[in-house]
């Protein structure tokens, strides 16, 4: 079993800086890859952003570039994401996500463990 633990998040205006973090522990396979999702509220939940164990091949969502950074710390096992000029349309509960193969996948369907989700919410 892998536990993801999330911390972060919270109330920012627009324009403003959030960070979000998830710790991973448990056993964890030796290739992976740790994703980013959030859903707002009535919709679905949708990749933002996922990042190979390596710290490589990172992807982001159209409606995030240039504004949100995934990173890793492979030795903590911990997945960030750095979240600048958020927008209202941000506002959602973001959630981390583990899947045990190194394969870039788009859908929530195809990870393996997730997160308790924390609330972003960005005022206009």
């Amino acid at each position: 079993q892998v536990q993801l633990v999330e911390s972060g998040g919270g109330l920012v205006q627009a324009g403003g800086s959030l960070g979000l973090s998830c710790a991973a522990s448990g056993r964890i396979f030796s290739y992976y890859r740790m994703a980013w999702f959030r859903r707002a509220p009535g919709k679905e939940r949708d990749i933002v952003a996922a990042i190979h164990w390596s710290g490589a091949n990172t992807y982001y969502t159209d409606s995030v570039k240039g504004r949100f950074t995934i990173s890793r710390d492979i030795v903590k096992n911990t997945v960030y994401l750095q979240m600048n000029s958020l927008k209202p349309e941000d506002t959602a509960v973001y959630y981390c996500a583990l899947r045990q193969n190194y394969e870039l996948k788009y859908r929530d369907l195809d990870y393996d463990y997730w997160g308790q989700g924390t609330q972003v919410t960005v005022s206009s």
